[in-house]
C-alpha cells in the first residue's frame, strides 16, 4: 500500500539517506548526512519554514518532497519552493513521485499558495519530463546563487 503523509522527527534518518542518493545524482551537491539531518530538523522542528511529505510503501519510506514557504509580492500570495524531491531508485516509475507531487500541490492549493517553484539540473531529462507531466513549465529566469 502506498501512502503519503507529513514527515516527523522519526523520519529524519531515512530522509537523510534519501537525500544522500539525491545529492549523489546532482551536479552541484555532495551528500553530507550531518548537514542533511540538520536541515531536515530545521523544517520539521519549525513548521513555519516549510513541510516535508514522505511516501511509504507497506510502511517503509521510499520517497520524499519538501515545500519551503516564502511570499510572492508579484502574486500577493504565499509561494512555495519545491526542494529535495527524491524517490528510492528501485521504486522509481511506480507512481511514488506522482503521489508526492499531487499531495504537495493539493496542500499548497488548500493553503492558498499562488505558485510552486523548483530547480533541477538542466540536463536531467528524466526529471524535466516528469515535472512537465506534472504541470511545471520552464521559466526564462536564470538561477544565481551566492554561498555564505
Amino acid at each position: 500500500m502506498i501512502a503519503v503523509r507529513t514527515a516527523t522527527s522519526c523520519d529524519i534518518d531515512r530522509c537523510a539517506e534519501l537525500l544522500g542518493t539525491l545529492f549523489s545524482e546532482e551536479h552541484e551537491f555532495a551528500p553530507d548526512a550531518r548537514a542533511q539531518k540538520q536541515g531536515l530538523s530545521m523544517v520539521i522542528g519549525n513548521p513555519s519554514n516549510g513541510i516535508i511529505f514522505v511516501c511509504e510503501v507497506d510502511g517503509a519510506v521510499q520517497g520524499m518532497v519538501m515545500l519551503l514557504f516564502t511570499v510572492s509580492t508579484f502574486l500577493g500570495k504565499k509561494a512555495a519552493i519545491l526542494e529535495d524531491m527524491i524517490v528510492e531508485p528501485r521504486w522509481r516509475g511506480k507512481g511514488i513521485g506522482t503521489n508526492l507531487i499531487n499531495h504537495a500541490t493539493a496542500f499548497a492549493e488548500e493553503e492558498g499558495f499562488g505558485r510552486i517553484t523548483l530547480l533541477t539540473d538542466h540536463d536531467n531529462l528524466a526529471a524535466l519530463a516528469f515535472y512537465n507531466r506534472q504541470g511545471f513549465i520552464p521559466s526564462e529566469m536564470k538561477v544565481l546563487r551566492k554561498m555564505l
